[in-house]
């Protein structure tokens, strides 16, 4: 199963793109041995509209046309559910099991996320109620995804 993150804003050199970088790494090597294929890292402009309706609507767009009609979407907002990293983890599972092609990972811009991109998600997410910079959220996401990589393969990394 594919796995995808795409994003609003680009990542400048320093310790979030390090961090982003060595979560994305580590779950390529030990996804692969799971059925887990990427992540595929998107980083998209933050659109430049004047009105925040119309950013979200120019972002949702933009974040759509990377996310494959065939891949289930889950989006990360702070209006999101709460879910344990074992219950992710499980959710993966099922849909790599179930022949699911990919998962778009979605984290939106300043603004948060368009009503195009709410409605098409199979899965709404937070990390809490607290508002976060998408450059926190990114390496969330991506530590998330090594995690529920090393839950699945049974890999002793994740300690209850």
């Amino acid at each position: 199963m594919k796995l995808d993150v795409v994003a609003i804003g680009r990542l400048k050199a320093g310790p979030e793109r390090e961090l982003v970088g060595r979560y994305a790494e580590r779950l390529k090597g030990s996804g692969r041995a799971i059925g887990f294929d990427g992540p595929r890292l998107v980083e998209l402009s933050e659109s430049q509209a004047r009105r925040d309706l119309d950013r979200k609507a120019e972002e949702a767009a933009a974040i759509l046309a990377q996310c494959p009609e065939s891949y289930r979407l889950i989006a990360f907002d702070e209006g999101g559910a709460g879910l344990d990293s074992a219950g992710f983890a499980k959710i993966l599972g099922e849909w790599r099991d179930s022949g699911v092609a990919g998962v778009s990972f979605v984290i939106g811009g300043a603004d948060g996320l368009g009503e195009a991109v709410r409605a098409r998600a199979a899965l709404t997410l937070a990390f809490g109620r607290m508002t976060m910079p998408h450059q926190i959220v990114r390496a969330l996401v991506l530590e998330q995804l090594y995690r529920a990589a090393t839950i699945l393969s049974g890999h002793p990394y994740h300690r209850v």
